[in-house]
């Protein structure tokens, strides 16, 4: 059983969904809560919410794409409850959808600054302080089903939900001889407003073209898969179990499993065909130390 009393959790996109429901979760076992989300309004009631449960939390209004906004959340979390014992970047965006050849660029951006940049902004903020205080600590990163397999129309969203997924088995092996744990979590449809996630869409992303009638159908159609997805609370109740277990891989939809077993089969098949061709059958294995590591 994980012994989180008295520690401190930071979560962004913290204010409804996943982020609160996990700040629920932990801030009922002890945990102080610093709770950050780009939305003034339910940041507000969400902290209400959460007093009022008698968990000790810290409101900060936070735009995850921005370095500085982390570096002040950082030190509202250290001002407030000293050392911080757990990151989980949450926050994301659906990005700009669409088909190539109609290119949202300013879309991309925002898909690429919220949901990859603001992970590594968070891990630069938080982890160099966790590593420093030696004690048990962890970082949730929330990928998305999506990452470990493409979703046609959704290039952005794709493509940096794979990029979370391989930045944190990168930072579990950079952080594997110290006492941080590094874990993604990978949900499909949660009942959360990711689909309405371009209300906070912030100015400087204002879109650059429409999108298409191809796209439109699609999103109606992620609209009634998320309205029909898993209760936050039971995505919480998951994460939990795979914390105690030290798992790297949170899934929460076992039942998509053969969407991870089709894209590896087709790996392994590319490496049979390598491993037979004239032209790299005999090309030398690089020494594991030389930059690939076994996590």
């Amino acid at each position: 059983m994980l012994n989180l009393e008295g520690k401190t959790a930071v979560i962004s996109g913290g204010a409804e969904g996943i982020g609160l429901s996990l700040a629920r979760t932990f801030g009922g076992l002890g945990m102080n809560i610093v709770l950050a989300d780009i939305e003034a309004g339910p940041l507000a009631r969400a902290a209400a919410t959460l007093e009022k449960a008698g968990i000790a939390v810290c409101p900060v209004e936070m735009d995850v794409a921005l370095r500085e906004d982390w570096e002040r959340t950082a030190a509202a979390a250290a001002e407030t409850f000293g050392k911080v014992h757990m990151l989980v970047n949450n926050a994301g965006v659906g990005g700009g959808m669409g088909a190539i050849g109609n290119l949202d660029e300013s879309g991309w951006r925002w898909a690429i600054d919220v949901n990859l940049m603001g992970v590594v902004y968070g891990a630069e903020a938080f982890v160099p302080a966790m590593k420093a205080h030696g004690e048990d600590a962890w970082v949730i990163n929330v990928a998305s089903m999506a990452g470990m397999a493409g979703v046609p129309l959704a290039g952005s969203y794709t493509a940096t939900k794979a990029a979370v997924v391989a930045l944190t088995e990168a930072w579990a092996a950079e952080l594997a001889e110290t006492s941080v744990r590094v874990s993604v979590l990978a949900p499909a449809f949660v009942k959360t407003r990711i689909n309405e996630s371009h209300r906070n869409r912030q100015a400087r992303y204002a879109p650059t073209v429409m999108p298409g009638p191809e796209v439109m159908e699609m999103a109606k159609g992620a609209s009634m898969a998320v309205a029909n997805g898993i209760d936050p609370d039971v995505l919480s109740v998951r994460v939990l179990e795979a914390l105690e277990a030290g798992e790297l891989y949170i899934f929460t939809h076992p039942k998509y499993r053969s969407v991870t077993d089709q894209r590896y089969g087709a790996v392994t098949a590319a490496f049979e065909s390598a491993a037979v061709s004239p032209a790299v059958k005999d090309v030398a294995e690089v020494p594991m130390s030389g930059g690939f590591r076994d996590t």
